[in-house]
Protein backbone atom coordinates (compact mmCIF):
# COMPACT_ATOMS: atom_id res chain seq x y z
CA UNK A 1 0.00 0.00 0.00
CA UNK A 2 1.36 3.41 -0.94
CA UNK A 3 0.42 6.40 1.19
CA UNK A 4 0.66 9.84 -0.34
CA UNK A 5 1.89 12.81 1.66
CA UNK A 6 -0.01 16.07 1.48
CA UNK A 7 3.29 17.91 0.88
CA UNK A 8 4.45 16.55 -2.48
CA UNK A 9 7.95 18.00 -1.94
CA UNK A 10 8.69 15.67 1.00
CA UNK A 11 8.91 12.46 -1.02
CA UNK A 12 11.83 10.05 -1.44
CA UNK A 13 13.12 11.53 -4.70
CA UNK A 14 13.63 14.89 -2.94
CA UNK A 15 15.32 13.39 0.15
CA UNK A 16 19.05 13.60 0.84
CA UNK A 17 19.07 9.93 1.91
CA UNK A 18 17.59 8.56 -1.32
CA UNK A 19 19.78 6.90 -3.98
CA UNK A 20 17.91 6.72 -7.30
CA UNK A 21 18.27 3.48 -9.25
CA UNK A 22 15.78 4.49 -11.97
CA UNK A 23 13.35 7.34 -12.55
CA UNK A 24 10.73 5.76 -10.30
CA UNK A 25 12.68 3.52 -7.85
CA UNK A 26 15.63 3.85 -5.53
CA UNK A 27 17.15 2.92 -2.18
CA UNK A 28 16.74 4.62 1.18
CA UNK A 29 20.20 5.19 2.69
CA UNK A 30 18.98 6.75 5.97
CA UNK A 31 19.94 3.63 7.97
CA UNK A 32 22.56 0.89 7.39
CA UNK A 33 21.62 -1.87 4.96
CA UNK A 34 19.41 -4.62 6.33
CA UNK A 35 20.57 -8.24 6.44
CA UNK A 36 18.44 -10.70 4.52
CA UNK A 37 18.76 -14.47 4.33
CA UNK A 38 17.57 -16.91 1.71
CA UNK A 39 18.08 -20.56 0.81
CA UNK A 40 19.83 -21.68 -2.37
CA UNK A 41 20.31 -25.42 -2.96
CA UNK A 42 19.99 -26.22 0.76
CA UNK A 43 22.54 -23.55 1.72
CA UNK A 44 21.54 -20.43 3.62
CA UNK A 45 22.92 -17.28 2.01
CA UNK A 46 23.14 -13.82 3.56
CA UNK A 47 23.23 -10.41 1.90
CA UNK A 48 22.72 -6.85 3.01
CA UNK A 49 20.45 -4.49 1.11
CA UNK A 50 19.04 -1.03 1.51
CA UNK A 51 15.24 -0.73 1.53
CA UNK A 52 13.81 -0.15 -1.96
CA UNK A 53 11.30 2.66 -2.29
CA UNK A 54 9.30 4.36 -5.00
CA UNK A 55 10.24 7.94 -5.85
CA UNK A 56 6.88 9.19 -4.55
CA UNK A 57 6.98 7.25 -1.25
CA UNK A 58 7.54 9.19 1.97
CA UNK A 59 8.34 8.69 5.65
CA UNK A 60 8.95 10.69 8.81
CA UNK A 61 12.74 10.84 8.28
CA UNK A 62 12.70 13.23 5.29
CA UNK A 63 15.76 15.48 4.95
CA UNK A 64 15.81 18.05 2.15
CA UNK A 65 18.64 17.65 -0.39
Amino acid sequence: MTTKTENKTEVCEACAHWNAKSESEGECRRQPPQEISFTVADDVKFETRFPKTASDDWCGEFTKK
